[in-house]
């Protein structure tokens, strides 16, 4: 008979089920249930990220078909009062199964949209990130700043797609296009957009915080924390402040 551990090691490695496990529901000892009930949630939870991963597919599929060039579009850093707004273009193969889990950025870990990120760029059949700085974003507004931002991403990819997936906004542009709302939770294409952009955004503003240690870009990316605006009253703000932003623009004036 095998022991707890060695069950319990070996449930770990198991990615499926085995000719082995037949009579681990009928093993009485306790640590093996334990161990046993783990695996089935693991494996519950595996299948569930595959379903999830196969709707976002067949989403994107259903917007040109198996040998259609998809691009999917978000964006990171509209609400911050430093900082740029960071839009990224993603075009990702059909076969894409290295991907599953995932998700929304905002639905994932630190290190989960790290180790995406890398996955992404390893697979994608093309994929562009645009950094709108804040200068732009106080001559145009932050609206139309990020329009022009995802524009550009999309035009810089080295492939041009056949159809373009944006997360709740319409680009000016002849490429056929469809405005999604809540896109990175429907499609696999603008899910990875969101993490390319979130991720080189979050990069950004932790070499910022270097240049700038007294303001916590590094803890907060330049939202409007409390640490954030004790240190704007402090020090005032940078050139990477935006200055058409409340309460950056009163400190102007």
């Amino acid at each position: 008979m095998r022991s707890i551990k060695e069950i319990t090691v070996a449930l770990k490695d198991a990615e499926e089920w085995q000719e082995w496990m037949s009579g681990i529901a009928e093993d009485e000892r306790v640590g093996v249930q334990k161990a046993w009930v783990s695996w089935q949630k693991k494996q519950e939870k595996r299948r569930q990220l595959l379903q999830e991963h196969q709707a976002k597919v067949a989403f994107d599929l259903s917007y040109g078909g198996i040998d259609a060039l998809i691009a999917g579009v978000d964006e990171a850093g509209r609400g911050p009062l430093a900082g740029p707004v960071v839009t990224a273009a993603v075009i990702l193969p059909t076969n894409s199964e290295a991907l599953v889990g995932l998700n929304d950025s905002k639905q994932l870990s630190k290190d989960k949209r790290n180790a995406f990120a890398a996955l992404i760029k390893e697979h994608a059949i093309s994929y562009f990130i645009h950094f709108q700085p804040a200068q732009q974003i106080d001559e145009l507004n932050i609206y139309e700043a990020t329009k022009q931002s995802m524009k550009a991403s999309v035009e810089s990819l080295s492939r041009k797609p056949d159809y373009v997936l944006v997360d709740a906004m319409t680009l000016p542009m002849a490429i056929p296009q469809d405005s999604i709302i809540k896109g990175d939770a429907k499609s696999l294409a603008i899910a990875a957009a969101s993490i390319l952009a979130k991720t080189a955004r979050d990069d950004y503003m932790e070499q910022l915080d270097k240049d700038f240690p007294m303001y916590g870009f590094a803890q907060h990316a330049g939202y409007g924390t409390k640490q954030h605006l004790k240190a704007l009253e402090e020090y005032g703000p940078t050139i990477h402040h935006r200055k058409s932003f409340e309460p950056v623009k009163s400190m102007f004036e």
